[in-house]
């Protein structure tokens, strides 16, 4: 794909018939994603512009990112395996957990061809490799977020581990497509890699100020894993940091799987301190 130039000082050009679009799908939009893609696009004098949606009908949306040449989307819940049959071809990073969160628009074939992937999948695979410790993994959590952690950990190397889960059929499912065992609760279990992919200490939710992992559980450690995004530093985060533990924040999770997707529509790969003010900028709380 051919990129617009970059213009003097770092600013966008204006909005015109040529401006490249992209957009996210979800069933209820937020505005991290917009400021993010925004944002760089602003930084980096990208003639793109990025705008979040949400539909009844996610057949027709998609058609319409291929009739319009739309040239990114991003796809949250609950519309990351509907697209699966959608598009035309799907990556390896998809197909591993069944579930996409981007696609891209290849613009240059008539008609469009719509590539879909995982980012997520990639964005865990990339941070674990700074992790110089060994499973086995206790991972919290059984949705499709979960899914996509486990899988990329089990992928990367990490065979051993459990799935703790109080619904006991998304947990023994995830647990038997991953090869790893499941239980109900934490209790005494130990293991030296620590997984949260529930909302246990996402800002505003019931479990703002709890922790996923108790004190005891988060010392016998090695390393520590937290996808939520805001706060970066949940009190899980903070107890791993207080051990002395090395950690992966959720901030760090949804920048890198946002870098790659607009890497993917734009063909720019942003520096990581451009990355680092994009994610940073995009948590902002709403004002006004």
């Amino acid at each position: 794909m051919s990129l617009p130039p970059l213009t003097a000082g770092g600013r966008r050009p204006p909005l015109t018939k040529d401006t490249t679009v992209c957009i996210s799908l979800a069933a209820r939009p937020s505005n991290i994603g917009t400021r993010f893609h925004n944002y760089l696009y602003e930084e980096l004098g990208l003639d793109f512009l990025y705008k979040a949606f949400t539909t009844t009908d996610i057949a027709a949306a998609i058609g319409g990112v291929r009739a319009l040449g739309i040239r990114g989307c991003s796809v949250s819940m609950p519309f990351k395996k509907a697209v699966m049959s959608l598009v035309d071809e799907v990556e390896p990073s998809a197909r591993a957990i069944d579930a996409v969160n981007t696609i891209v628009n290849d613009l240059s074939e008539p008609g469009g061809r719509l590539v879909a992937s995982n980012t997520d999948y990639l964005a865990v695979q990339q941070l674990v490799e700074q992790l110089d410790c060994e499973g086995p993994v206790l991972l919290r959590g059984s949705g499709g977020m979960a899914n996509a952690v486990g899988a990329a950990l089990r992928d990367k190397g990490f065979r051993d581990g459990t799935i703790v889960a109080r619904n006991p059929e998304t947990g023994r499912a995830l647990a038997d497509r991953l090869g790893y065992g499941y239980a109900p609760e934490v209790g005494t279990l130990t293991a030296p890699i620590l997984v949260n992919v529930t909302p246990i200490g996402m800002a505003g939710g019931p479990d703002e100020h709890h922790s996923a992992f108790e004190p005891p559980t988060v010392e016998a450690a090695a390393a520590v894993m937290d996808v939520v995004a805001m706060p970066a530093e949940t009190p899980l985060i903070t107890a791993a940091r207080a051990a002395g533990l090395p950690v992966i924040t959720g901030a760090e999770v949804i920048a890198l799987q946002a870098a790659e997707q607009f890497e993917r529509y734009t063909g720019v790969r942003p520096t990581a301190e451009q990355v680092a003010a994009a994610s940073a900028y995009s948590r902002q709380p709403a004002t006004g």
